[in-house]
């Protein structure tokens, strides 16, 4: 559901004569959203247990999205995003802890991986869903087709959810509060960097591929079909990059990993300016894709590896209000192309990464990659 909407960008936009600048406020609407609803979501999750959360995730998303489908004006759209946002914020933070308690603490990050490996088949499916029913159902109609059996999907996790016993909150590691030591010294600023890098990423990236549609339709002059086809290259590197990134930071640390991809995300951006149409262009959106999610696993196993135990979910929490809130920003970025055009948007953003891991390196690199740990 919500990997619906960026590739019908361009259909929306049509139907309420949109700016790029509007165009960023429906985003701004719905990952700001989002965003904040991660941080209530962990902590309910950790209290009232996350069978009640994930549903929401799923069958509260679907009902968002008919209502979505039904919008009227430009105004009841952005707040029924805003009800899209806030309904899908209660998954992560429920799902991530339950899976990194679920396996060994040296496969944490490949398990995170694989489970990203839904999320992104989503984002990979939705544009050439899009491609495929948005012509003949228009947007309010490919929202509506795909919410229903989502809606009853959702009704079916629930059941399941039940079944294998995720009815309460997920049990606490055995460790003994008494005896937990305090983190090395460092070890907080290190850990803020990290998540400050792991954001930047994610956000600007995202961001950037929020516009990518109209920007094949403006630019190369490309139909809405085949913009919005064209966007799932940019997660066709996302369906290997969640598992592989999530080995990688298992076998030669997190904080490399997480570094070569700040230095990579940069120049990659900037590559949207000097791509040509076709293999150029195919070849940076999956690039694109592979350095957004293959950070996204390597932070959240750092966090759960490096946060108190008792402070878990609040720093997750505060990682996924950054990461998914983030992407709020889009309304500058389209001001940005409004007023400067796709290059200088493009090359602002990419610059953006590339200072933010330069500063970040500098707390990061050398240090030593090793957990948070309590004696006894």
């Amino acid at each position: 559901m919500m990997a619906l909407l960026t590739p019908l960008f361009p259909y929306i936009r049509d139907d309420f004569s949109l700016t790029y600048t509007q165009i960023g406020w429906l985003a701004f609407a719905y990952n700001l959203a989002y965003g904040v609803s991660q941080l209530p979501a962990g902590w309910l999750a950790d209290r009232i247990g996350p069978r009640f959360m994930l549903t929401i995730g799923v069958a509260g998303v679907a009902l968002a999205g008919i209502l979505i489908g039904l919008s009227p004006t430009y105004i009841i759209l952005a707040l029924f995003l805003v009800l899209l946002g806030l309904a899908g914020g209660g998954y992560h933070p429920a799902a991530a802890p339950l899976i990194s308690a679920s396996v060994k603490t040296e496969n944490r990050g490949r398990a995170l991986g694989i489970h990203q490996i839904g999320g992104t088949g989503s984002f990979f499916l939705a544009p050439l869903v899009v491609a495929g029913v948005a012509g003949a159902l228009n947007w309010r109609g490919t929202f509506i087709t795909i919410a229903a059996p989502t809606l009853i999907f959702g009704i079916i996790f629930y059941i399941i959810l039940g079944r294998i016993a995720y009815s309460r909150k997920a049990r606490p590691e055995k460790t003994d509060s008494h005896t937990e030591v305090l983190p090395a010294k460092g070890n907080l600023r290190r850990l803020v960097a990290f998540i400050i890098l792991g954001i930047t990423g994610m956000v600007m990236v995202y961001c950037t591929i929020t516009f990518i549609p109209l920007f094949l339709v403006d630019n190369f002059g490309t139909s809405e079909e085949t913009a919005a086809a064209m966007l799932s290259l940019a997660y066709v590197g996302g369906m290997f990059a969640g598992p592989l990134g999530g080995y990688l930071s298992d076998r030669v640390g997190r904080v490399p990993v997480i570094l070569a991809m700040g230095f990579i995300g940069g120049p990659v951006i900037y590559l949207l300016n000097l791509a040509p149409f076709g293999l150029g262009l195919t070849i940076v959106l999956i690039a694109m894709g592979i350095v957004q999610h293959l950070s996204m696993p390597v932070t959240e196993a750092y966090v759960i590896s490096h946060a108190p135990a008792r402070k878990r979910s609040t720093v997750l929490g505060i990682y996924y209000l950054g990461s998914r809130g983030g992407p709020a920003i889009a309304p500058v970025i389209g001001y940005l192309i409004d007023h400067y055009g796709f290059y200088v948007s493009f090359s602002a953003v990419g610059a953006t990464i590339f200072v933010v891991t330069l500063v970040c390196a500098v707390f990061l690199w050398g240090s030593r990659d090793l957990p948070y740990q309590a004696e006894g």
